[in-house]
């Protein structure tokens, strides 16, 4: 049989994605988030057009840096009020033609004015499974409560902090030993997990906020999804 040669097969490139949806994530301090959301961006339906913080030496705008992304410092002291800050922000994100708003340890409550008129294209991300603890402190408390059960919650945003429809969320069980700390370690875990994937559902058209409540795929969330029973 006569030689035929050897195959040499290109690798398989990227897929990308027409059109991405341009988003914009807020980030107040180290972006650990940030970085979750870049590390999946290669594969995602969505582009990272802006880096938002409010605080100068954040260190996630170092995070957007090396990944070559467009950063942006509103230093929220520098501003009259809370309203004046959110319409400075406002006009930065409508000058870059963002779709679409993720926020990362942005550590700011923003004004309803900003949340409509983002309203059902921005995204948060809660230490708990809410509507249990809201707010700030929410592995201390849960442990106070003695709690079986933590973890994180994905939201739409509005006006009521903590308070929009909830998308997914992921459970983790809380162990004799744990600690505010290492209960922090682990929600950080969950988070860099389902924060880009429900990026990529708002991306995607896959989530919708309507009348105040969540659809997955047209249909309205009864109760949020959640990250370990996904299939």
């Amino acid at each position: 049989m006569p030689f035929l040669g050897i195959l040499f097969f290109e690798p398989l490139q990227k897929i990308r994605i027409v059109n991405p949806m341009k988003i914009a994530v807020l980030i107040s301090g180290s972006g650990s988030n940030l970085q979750a959301l870049i590390d999946y961006q290669s594969h995602a339906h969505y582009e990272i057009a802006l880096v938002i913080s409010n605080r100068p030496q954040a260190y996630g705008l170092v995070r957007a840096q090396n990944a070559n992304i467009p950063t942006l410092v509103l230093d929220h002291t520098t501003y009259a009020d809370r309203l004046t800050f959110d319409k400075a922000l406002m006009a930065a994100l409508d000058d870059a033609k963002i779709e679409g708003v993720i926020l990362a340890g942005f550590m700011r409550i923003l004004t309803p004015e900003f949340t409509q008129h983002f309203l059902g294209r921005m995204l948060n991300i809660h230490p708990s499974l809410l509507p249990k603890y809201p707010g700030l402190h929410t592995h201390q408390r849960a442990l106070e409560a003695k709690d079986s059960q933590h973890g994180v919650s994905i939201h739409f945003v509005t006006p009521e902090l903590d308070g929009g429809p909830v998308i997914l969320q992921s459970v983790i069980q809380i162990a004799d030993n744990d600690t505010p700390e290492t209960l922090q370690d682990k929600i950080h875990q969950e988070e860099y997990k389902i924060y880009p994937l429900v990026t990529d559902w708002l991306a995607q058209g896959k989530i919708q906020l309507v009348d105040n409540q969540a659809l997955f795929n047209q249909k309205v969330l009864s109760a949020p999804l959640v990250f370990q029973h996904l299939e």
